[in-house]
């Protein structure tokens, strides 16, 4: 009798529970504040000074001159540090005196496509520059793709332009990049054609190669009045973004192949989170 009973308890005991992976297409690149230039690589390359302010992120070495070769050989400090991209934005200043964000984290997604489209997503090509926003938008129009809020106070509404933040808060930026590549050229004229946002879940014709969604957050040490603040570049709604890729290719493939393409949520390590 004894034996029966354990026998039935051995059959009853709960399996231990297996993770699922989170569905969401993502992995992504922590890179703390660099470095302050005037100095912009892709606007204006082997103009030292022509530029506005910038603060980069990733790479130390970024300056006017920089290429493609100069960012593999470089230090960087992104988590994961195979990471050697540049990424800037306008610096922002409070009261005239220059404020370095605290948290800054590059997101590359698969979100804003249909998933037959994220199945078809390539890597980003090394030496690709992307720019996203608007640093001559005179007011918050259609042109202004990034959005400023503050953390851990949802109640106050996402804007174009500056918020006011509770005070214990920081106040955040985010902007996404274009998905869609013409497959051809790693920059344009004027540093946007080569890529376009995705139409109705799929890339346009034009832009026939899905790649991932670069997303840009980043997070200030400020709150309060918005009037203390200005971007180098102008009022917020100038904000934008500007992106130096050099991920070895192999990483960004394996990156693609293993946490974009089958929509699986990967940490820095690029494995799943």
């Amino acid at each position: 009798m004894l034996s029966l009973l354990l026998g039935l308890l051995v059959v009853a005991a709960p399996r231990p529970a297996t993770a699922e992976p989170v569905r969401v297409a993502e992995f992504l690149a922590d890179c703390p504040f660099s470095h302050r230039l005037p100095d912009d690589p892709i606007v204006f390359p082997g103009l030292p000074g022509a530029s506005h302010m910038h603060s980069f992120f990733g790479s130390r070495v970024t300056n006017a001159h920089t290429q493609l070769n100069d960012l593999l050989n470089g230090a960087t400090t992104c988590n994961p540090a195979v990471d050697k991209s540049s990424y800037w934005v306008p610096t922002l200043y409070r009261d005239g005196v220059p404020v370095e964000p605290a948290i800054v984290t590059f997101y590359y997604l698969g979100e804003g496509v249909r998933d037959d489209v994220i199945a078809r997503i390539q890597p980003l090509p090394p030496g690709l520059r992307i720019v996203a926003g608007n640093a001559k938008a005179t007011g918050p129009d259609d042109s202004t793709i990034s959005r400023w809020s503050c953390l851990h106070a949802g109640h106050v509404g996402a804007s174009k332009d500056f918020v006011t933040c509770p005070s214990g808060t920081m106040l955040e930026s985010y902007l996404d990049f274009p998905q869609c590549w013409n497959g051809r050229d790693l920059d344009s004229a004027d540093h946007k054609s080569h890529m376009a946002y995705p139409v109705a879940g799929a890339c346009p014709s034009t832009h026939p190669v899905p790649v991932p969604k670069l997303r840009q957050v980043i997070r200030y040490p400020v709150s309060g009045d918005p009037s203390h603040f200005r971007l180098a570049s102008g009022g917020g709604f100038t904000m934008h973004g500007d992106f130096f890729n050099a991920w070895p290719a192999a990483e960004m493939e394996r990156r693609v192949r293993d946490c974009i393409r089958p929509i699986i949520k990967c940490g820095a390590d690029g494995r799943p989170s």
